[in-house]
């Protein structure tokens, strides 16, 4: 991949705004050992055409420090997340602000869709991000992160925490930590 391609132009004031309610392609296929699934793009990732692009988002990070990456991706570089056996969908497609604006019904609504998804292409483990759409989403209430007891057909359910760099209750190692969990779950051979 040329460099041109791993840092395309930062996008423009204007080009964020007008994001809204765009969608970002999943990166999915057969064969998953995990399927991260984030609640929704933001603007930014709405922009650019690509998963958890805001500079400060700490997915990139969390997956090359916990060991799912041997090395860090950049978000123009997700389709790589494939040769790792993981990909990357979203509860709700549409790109906005902030997750809070998404209503309780469309993250009902989104859960029902991942669920269609999940069965079709039948990940080992299915990483939501962010608990609180989780619960609302998949109607869990009492949710904790980890390890779920449902699953979804086959599939294991996991929840990690939102990786947005506006979630301030868990920095980078705690992340790292927590993905690390999810690592040794789904990719035991896997050293570190």
């Amino acid at each position: 991949m040329s460099a041109a391609n791993l840092t395309p132009h930062k996008p423009t004031k204007e080009e964020i705004r007008a994001a809204a309610g765009k969608t970002v392609p999943d990166v999915i296929a057969g064969g998953l050992r995990i399927l991260f699934c984030g609640i929704n793009p933001g603007l930014y990732s709405g922009a650019t055409g690509h998963h958890f692009a805001r500079p400060g988002n700490r997915f990139w990070p969390a997956l090359h420090a916990s060991g799912i990456t041997d090395r860090l991706l950049s978000p123009f570089e997700e389709r790589e997340l494939i040769r790792f056996r993981c990909g990357i969908t979203n509860i709700v497609n549409r790109a906005t602000a902030a997750a809070s604006e998404l209503t309780s019904g469309e993250l009902r609504a989104g859960a029902q869709s991942l669920e269609r998804k999940v069965r079709r292409y039948t990940p080992a483990y299915f990483a939501v991000l962010g608990i609180t759409a989780y619960r609302t989403a998949f109607d869990r209430p009492e949710a904790v992160l980890g390890l779920q007891e449902e699953r979804i057909g086959s599939s294991r359910v996991w929840v990690l925490p939102n990786p947005s760099g506006l979630n301030a209750h868990f920095q980078l190692a705690e992340l790292a930590h927590l993905f690390r969990d999810l690592r040794q779950a789904a990719m035991p051979r896997s050293r570190g």
